[in-house]
């Protein structure tokens, strides 16, 4: 189990957003899933409700005020296998194409408002038409379908004609496996699922218009950034400069070797705290590097001391 752990601790270190999104989605959905075994074998399924509410999106109002952190945490939040591995899939296959054309500080943007937007436009039909009145109260929504499909909109429409091999189709160009997402969840908007594909619509704006405001100069990823960047730092350890000083004094020459020794001494100490704070500095400047081009773009030296530090 332990090194299961460790092998998530260091593609969370040295992985780049993409594999960090996953890995949280993931996580999150294994500790519901046996969260929910237990509490179902022990007669307690209704507390495994209250927990799973806490983090889905609720469609009411009133009840969106006591809980407004679901604007986020429902976008990775999931039940059922199939629920999350469709996502998953997706969402690295073309998360894959925004990285490597954009960098991964669009493909945060794209997942976060893409979220925020399948989210709100969900809240508003919920509350507007009258087609869902009767479950307005009730109903609440999870997944990290409109974020995706925020992601698969964006890569259509900064690279529409691009090309991924589908099995049994073969080469499609993004244009169309975007636009067919889009009109499928429209055409079942209506239907069971009326919360998701709404939420996937809203997705598909935020991607669209993401990417065509990204082409008039306008980054909609730089506030994401900007507030995960300042979170890290809350918890990165700063380093610990370690300062001496060489008193000065008259002595016999005995007493000048003595000092001459400590002073040796102190020097030292000090030339290893400049060590460290410069290996701290390293690791820093590596992982800036890696959120602004990705893991890829590391030299073979930075990524071994970006494993070693990981081991720490």
């Amino acid at each position: 189990m332990s090194s299961i752990l460790d092998d998530f601790k260091v593609a969370f270190k040295t992985g780049n957003i993409l594999n960090q999104l996953i890995v949280i989605n993931v996580v999150v959905f294994l500790f519901l899933g046996v969260l929910n075994v237990m509490l179902t074998l022990a007669g307690q399924s209704a507390f495994y409700n209250e927990v799973l509410y806490f983090f889905t999106l609720p469609s009411s109002l009133g009840s969106l005020i006591y809980k407004p952190w679901t604007f986020i945490t429902y976008a990775f939040t999931h039940e059922g296998v199939f629920h999350i591995l469709w996502n998953m899939l997706f969402m690295y296959w073309f998360g894959r194409i925004i990285t490597e054309y954009l960098g991964q500080n669009k493909l945060l943007g794209l997942y976060v408002w893409g979220g925020i937007g399948g989210g709100l436009l969900y809240l508003i039909a919920y509350n507007s038409l009258g087609y869902f009145e009767s479950v307005a109260q009730v109903s609440t929504l999870l997944g990290a379908s409109g974020a995706v499909t925020a992601i698969v909109v964006g890569a259509a429409t900064f690279q529409p004609n691009f090309q991924i091999n589908l099995i049994l189709l073969g080469p499609v160009k993004l244009k169309y496996i975007a636009a067919f997402m889009v009109v499928t969840s429209f055409l079942q908007s209506a239907g069971s699922n009326a919360g998701g594909e709404i939420a996937h619509l809203g997705g598909a704006l935020v991607g669209y218009f993401s990417m065509t405001q990204l082409q008039k100069g306008r980054d909609w990823s730089k506030p994401v950034v900007q507030f995960v960047t300042w979170v890290k730092s809350l918890f990165r350890p700063q380093p610990k400069i370690k300062v001496s000083y060489k008193k000065e004094q008259k002595a016999t020459s005995r007493t000048k070797r003595a000092s001459t020794s400590r002073a040796s001494r102190a020097s030292s100490r000090t030339n290893t705290a400049t060590k460290e704070t410069t290996s701290q500095d390293e690791i820093d400047a590596i992982l800036d590097k890696i959120s602004e081009k990705g893991y890829d773009a590391l030299s073979k030296a930075e990524k071994q001391k970006l494993f070693n530090a990981s081991k720490d």
